[in-house]
């Protein structure tokens, strides 16, 4: 028997080492390689634009929302001198911090006034701490009659060289700065701030001494200091560094500070209360819990997480409701949209086509309208009222209350939302061939049992698609809900767009709606375990 041959194409040829080989002499298997990332890198190009819409308009805003649900650092940016001195205080014991960290505050808030930030920077603290943004407001406008000349004239008085420019230039060419100088050197950076915002960029800092916050930080500074620590600069062989702290030497101790903690307490009792401090300090990380503990009613105190009182418990029973009506209304639509989307299969072409107008007529009118209508039509004084008056079914004093409350949610929202139930219910309607049902009645089904064994199940896919769009739709809707659901027909978006619109309290408003994302995903996996997200069909 001979022996057998393999065809060798025409394109190709093969090496001594029986590796393939295209016609220019390629190895066969890196040109396929080649050729396939071609086809792939065309058919990215291809949804290119699809994928950065997708990314621009979705991915995009969802990272955001996330992170402004936990981004904290309005705190750290605006009072960073404050935020650093309070690293050292326990906020579990019942005692206020020391002079040294109110000398901080007096400082960071004489550059948060100039540059109009305390009062954001209240109303950050205020959402978790109430009261407190008054207390900034009154400070703001009383900080620059501080006295704050002591510890500067103290300063001068055992070394006039402080008061120069050059002791301030000697001082920032140490070594020591300003690793062993932390306070100093924030509030310098705070006066060059306030002086440019002051004074304009044509003043040159280096040829001015810092107002007498600096020289406070100064002394807080030497006072923590080891006395070691200070008679090294004394003996350093830098001879201007040594002339500053010679005569300091050995009277840190009884160097005066301005008591900024009596001066605060004089400009408002909240700076002498620990809640307050326990509050500032609490959200000095610039990453965050507060909001999400926020979004499900509970707080962090110094002894831990624990729940808001019951007055103030309003997210949990919002989060419950939005589900609980949205599901409500998901099965209002399918009870209503299933017989219209049957009658619109099984009717005459030009006549299904007249109903099909009537069922897309909504979307051609204003939500705002359609809303409004339903507002007129449901009051006690309205239509439906005056027609049930009308044919005696109700009296006058038994008028129906419809409106401003979770009936008039539902129906309104039934309404609006109805054709997305009956347009998957009809294409799914329209594929199910007729002959199934006479086939199901020529061997004795009775048309009940005929529909529920054999036409229903058929519909299911239509019935899941329906089901998950009304219920998409229906949980994140707030104009229809803000307009007749009063306060018991209200969803969590209403306080989703409250926090964004009018309280401008995003970070929460983000959280919320995460805490709603997270919840919707949830809810999508269950119904993909229960029912299958394959089954859903749309036609």
């Amino acid at each position: 028997m001979s022996a057998s041959t393999t065809p060798v194409s025409p394109n190709t040829v093969s090496r001594s080492d029986s590796t393939p080989l295209t016609q220019d002499g390629q190895p066969l298997k890196r040109s396929l390689a080649k050729a396939l990332r071609r086809e792939k890198l065309r058919a990215l190009m291809l949804i290119s634009p699809l994928l950065i819409f997708i990314i621009v308009s979705f991915v995009l805003p969802i990272g955001d929302m996330l992170f402004r649900s936990v981004e904290n650092n309005i705190v750290r940016d605006t009072l960073p001198g404050t935020v650093r001195a309070l690293s050292d205080w326990d906020p579990t014991v019942d005692e206020l911090p020391d002079e040294s960290v109110y000398a901080a505050l007096a400082d960071d808030l004489m550059l948060a006034q100039e540059v109009k930030i305390h009062t954001r920077l209240g109303s950050r603290l205020n959402y978790d701490q109430p009261g407190i943004s008054s207390v900034f407001r009154k400070s703001g406008r009383a900080i620059k009659r501080l006295d704050n000349e002591a510890a500067m004239a103290a300063l001068v008085a055992l070394e006039p060289a402080w008061n120069t420019p050059q002791a301030w230039a000697t001082l920032r060419d140490m070594k020591a700065w300003p690793a062993q100088f932390p306070a100093t050197a924030q509030s310098y950076r705070n006066w060059m701030a306030w002086l440019k915002s002051e004074e304009g960029d044509d003043v040159d800092p280096t040829q001015l001494v810092p107002h007498g916050f600096t020289y406070a930080a100064l002394v807080h500074d030497l006072q923590k200091m080891p006395a070691a620590k200070i008679e090294s600069f004394v003996t350093s062989t830098n001879t201007d560094a040594a002339a500053l702290f010679t005569n300091l030497a050995g009277n840190i101790a009884d160097l005066p500070n301005d008591d900024f903690k009596a001066q605060f307490a004089k400009i408002d009792k909240g700076w002498v209360q620990a809640d307050n401090w326990q509050a500032i300090k609490r959200l000095s990380p610039s990453i965050t819990d507060s909001y999400f503990l926020a979004s499900i009613d509970t707080e962090r105190t110094a002894e831990g997480i624990t729940q808001k009182p019951e007055n103030e418990r309003i997210y949990l029973r919002l989060f419950v409701r939005t589900i609980f009506l949205s599901m409500v209304i998901t099965c209002s639509c399918i009870l209503l949209g299933y017989p219209v989307a049957y009658l619109l299969a099984n009717l005459s072409v030009r006549a299904s086509n007249m109903v099909l107008i009537l069922v897309l007529l909504p979307f051609w009118t204003s939500l705002l309208v359609r809303t409004s209508a339903w507002k007129v039509l449901l009051q006690q004084q309205g239509v439906i009222n005056d027609l049930l008056v009308w044919a005696r079914v109700i009296d006058e004093a038994g008028r129906l209350v419809m409106i401003n409350n979770m009936t008039g949610t539902i129906i309104a929202m039934t309404h609006i939302l109805l054709p997305f139930m009956i347009l998957p219910l009809y294409s799914v309607m329209k594929t199910i061939a007729p002959s199934y049902m006479r086939a199901a009645k020529s061997m004795g089904a009775s048309d009940s049992l005929a529909f529920w064994r054999v036409y229903f199940p058929n519909t299911v896919p239509g019935i899941g698609a329906g089901s998950i769009l009304v219920f998409i739709l229906s949980i994140g809707y707030y104009i229809t809900p803000e307009l007749v659901g009063g306060t018991s027909g209200v969803f969590i978006s209403n306080r989703i767009a409250y926090h964004i619109s009018s309280s401008l309290n995003w970070g929460l408003a983000a959280a919320l709606g995460s805490i709603l994302l997270l919840l919707v995903l949830a809810l999508y996996w269950t119904y993909d375990r229960i029912v299958g997200i394959d089954n859903v069909k749309l036609g």
